[in-house]
């Protein structure tokens, strides 16, 4: 499918959203990294502040990027920009409002295979796209961009117990099927990572107990 932009414009985009941005790209990291210390050194507050951190960057990339400057060359990023809030929204309530994500790390392959996205969205991703071609500013950064912000959304949800509800995916599952345009038509292969992350989150989380099996112990999950 022809996109209504090209690379260079894509690429632009990103050059312009980082300048204008700065620093929030430090901040960024500071909050991504103190949800990843939060859920291996877990505190009372941990769960809600790791969900509040994830619907931040959700609204941060929802409404900057991609309603404001996104939206210059690709009129249908406005949509993006709504589907980014709903997810924000949907993290809001179900880890923030209530107690139904719960980040518990361990040993387990779904765990090791989260913790694998959370530092590839952190630290591979920009290794990659410098090995790829695309240098600061015109590439994009963890927690401010939407593609390694996604990986590390599912790296994250990865951690958490069964009582997670399945409607907290279906906004990131949609975002890695367009952003597959991006690795394929745009030459942003360091992005196939988010193809990755999204079939390891499904393969892990979509198959866990149902949340009707959870009814007694949680109180009530909606599906």
């Amino acid at each position: 499918m022809a996109l209504p932009f090209t690379v260079e414009q894509f690429l632009g985009v990103f050059a312009r959203y980082n300048e204008a941005i700065w620093p929030a790209q430090v901040v960024a990291y500071v909050l991504g990294l103190a949800a990843v210390s939060l859920a291996l050194r877990r505190q009372p507050y941990s769960d809600r502040a790791i969900t509040g951190v994830l619907a931040l960057f959700w609204v941060f990339v929802g409404a900057v990027y991609q309603a404001t400057f996104f939206a210059a060359i690709n009129p249908i990023a406005v949509a993006f920009g709504v589907l980014f809030l709903i997810e924000a929204l949907v993290l809001g309530w179900a880890g923030v409002l209530h107690d139904w994500l719960a980040f518990t790390p361990d040993r387990s392959p779904r765990s090791l295979a989260g913790g694998f996205f959370v530092l590839y969205a952190l630290l591979i991703y920009p290794l990659l796209g410098l090995a790829f071609g695309h240098v600061y500013p015109e590439a994009p950064v963890f927690g401010v961009a939407p593609c390694p912000m996604v990986i590390f959304t599912f790296g994250m949800l990865m951690w958490t117990d069964a009582r997670m509800p399945k409607w907290v995916l279906v906004v990131p599952l949609l975002w890695a099927v367009l952003g597959l345009s991006a690795a394929t038509t745009l030459g942003m292969r360091e992005d196939l990572g988010l193809i990755a992350a999204a079939a390891a989150a499904a393969g892990f989380l979509l198959p866990r107990r149902t949340d009707a099996q959870l009814l007694g112990h949680t109180g009530g999950i909606p599906a």
